[in-house]
């Protein structure tokens, strides 16, 4: 009974906002073109399509919020003009009860508020969709805030996502753009998204390993966790003080460099992806605020880590690459570096890749440096390597999203803000230290225990790779002596070499299994195929 009032209430929705006229009807089965049917008794509809759609969502609730906010970060999937209706969608969820917010923390910490804090505000400082936040002090002084899940709020999700799922098949199944835009794979993300929130100790732990990655720079601050006030269920933390990022009044009053801000931001974004391949993806202007204690060198403040990325060691090496080929227009090799990836099949022709991504980014290259959009730029490459069969993987659109929050924060600060400016030599300098010595033997080092480990298996190999190698050399050998007179003397320092060859080549075959059964980097693995391969060189005549 409650589902039928659920999808009644859709159903109003949608004849309400028009969203019937989003969908190819003609390609709908007989029941859903009834259950449609009464949206044409509200009229024309009033607004553009992503307008429509935003109002439709914050309508429907919360959990419909939170999917709208998951699809404006899947501008692969979205058209722009929905996705960027969508971004603006804020949660706006009355708040619960302070009484049950009380119970609920003395549930999950198995103590009484008033002997855990020293004071409880019971006005809560903010409250979202999943969970509500009140300010509190600690028994030793310290300021922090409390957050907790709303109750019963799994139940709910789990509801409404079932719907979702059913709305995701007709999509599937009906839609024009049904199999492109992977509604079921995209629900199935919302869902692990969603739920994953609801584990406020996940989250803990985010925020605990970014704050523990710039604890030695002055550029981002996260506030600390209290764990033994924290786990699943409440996330206790330090409060911050700081003004918000948007607000360029009070950031100048303050008399903080705008520009030192702006290049800051580029500069954390690029520290996170490539240096520490931990970074936040839920960068809007609501969790970011400024420390302007020294205006000429002004700190970020980040908080509300639900949502991390992080690439493969393969797609992390690859779009650096990218983005330096990118800016030195070598489009070829943007071409190579999508088939070597894999990202695009092996099959595809290179000479017609290169030219449809000259096509786009040559008309970008016309424009300032200022004026050029990484986030975008990606986004058209991205477009252009669907029409090569790629399929864009979900850890690169969440960074392309979130460079693109990022871009826009840094010239709303900053308009003249050159990005490649601060990019382009944190990126060289990131290659040349991918293969410095220091870091080939920071691997070497961190992948000696697993080498040591499985070092037994290593003769086995050799030695089946090796008598491969004989055997196929030897049956060459066989092919050509039936055409040549039998002359030991001539023979005698050809399968000397051979002995050699075949045992560096066996080396390095058997090396290069063992390594890639091991999953070692591919660095590695050319790092231990060089050692068997040296044998070869450095053999006796």
């Amino acid at each position: 009974m409650i589902r039928l009032r659920r999808i009644a209430k859709i159903a109003k929705v949608v004849g309400k906002y028009r969203l019937d006229l989003l969908l190819d009807k003609e390609k709908l089965p007989f029941g859903a073109r009834v259950f449609l049917a009464p949206a044409v008794l509200f009229g024309q509809p009033n607004g553009s399509r992503g307008e429509r759609l935003r109002k439709s969502l914050e309508e429907l609730g919360p959990i419909f919020v939170k999917f709208g906010q998951l699809l404006s970060t899947r501008p692969d999937l979205v058209p722009e003009d929905i996705s960027a209706e969508l971004a603006v969608l804020q949660d706006n969820v009355p708040p619960f009860s302070s009484a049950l917010f009380k119970q609920n923390v003395e549930l999950a910490l198995s103590g009484s508020v008033d002997e855990l804090f020293r004071s409880f505000e019971p006005d809560p400082l903010a409250s979202a969709s999943v969970a509500q936040v009140h300010a509190a002090v600690l028994t030793d002084g310290r300021d922090v805030v409390v957050k907790a899940v709303r109750p019963n709020i799994e139940k709910t999700i789990r509801k409404d996502i079932a719907l979702l799922y059913t709305l995701a098949r007709l999509v599937k199944k009906y839609s024009e753009d049904g199999e492109r835009l992977h509604p079921l794979e995209v629900v199935k993300d919302y869902e692990s998204v969603i739920l994953e929130e609801l584990n406020l100790q996940s989250e803990g732990a985010n925020a605990s390993l970014l704050r523990h990655n710039f604890a030695d720079s002055s550029m981002l601050h996260v506030p600390e966790i209290h764990w033994p006030y924290s786990n699943k269920d409440v996330l206790v933390m330090e409060r911050i003080y700081g003004i918000p990022v948007t607000d360029i009044a009070q950031l100048e009053a303050a008399g903080v460099d705008l520009k030192v801000l702006a290049e800051r931001g580029v500069e954390i974004f690029f520290t996170q992806v490539f240096k520490h391949n931990f970074f936040h993806a839920d960068m809007h202007p609501g969790n970011i605020f400024v420390d302007a204690t020294n205006p000429k060198s002004p700190t970020y403040i980040a908080i509300d880590c639900a949502i991390m990325g992080s690439l493969s060691s393969e797609d992390q090496f690859y779009m650096a690459r990218n983005l330096l080929a990118m800016f030195q227009r070598d489009y070829r090799l943007v071409a190579e570096l999508h088939i070597r990836s894999g990202w695009v099949p092996k099959d595809t022709s290179i000479n017609d890749f290169t030219g449809a991504i000259r096509s786009v980014c040559e008309p970008i290259f016309q424009r300032p440096l200022s004026e050029i959009s990484l986030g975008h730029m990606l986004i058209d490459l991205f477009a252009t390597a669907r029409r090569f069969n790629m399929e864009v993987q979900p850890s690169l659109v969440l960074l392309q999203k979130t460079l693109l929050n990022i871009e826009g924060l840094g010239r709303q600060l900053y308009p003249d803000l050159d990005l490649w400016q601060t990019a382009q030599p944190f990126l060289e300098q990131w290659m040349k230290d991918r293969y410095s010595p220091k870091s080939i033997f920071k691997q070497l080092k961190r992948y000696a225990p697993d080498w040591l480990e499985h070092f037994p298996q290593i003769p086995p190999m050799i030695f089946q790779a090796l008598k491969s190698a004989q055997q196929s050399n030897t049956n060459d050998i066989v092919k050509q002596s039936t055409s040549m007179p039998q002359q030991t003397t001539v023979w005698s320092k050809p399968l000397s070499a051979l002995g050699f060859g075949s045992l560096g080549g066996g080396i390095a075959i058997g090396i290069s299994q063992w390594s890639a059964a091991l999953g070692q980097p591919p660095l590695v693995s050319l790092g231990l195929v060089f050692v068997g391969l040296v044998i070869l060189v450095l053999r006796k005549p």
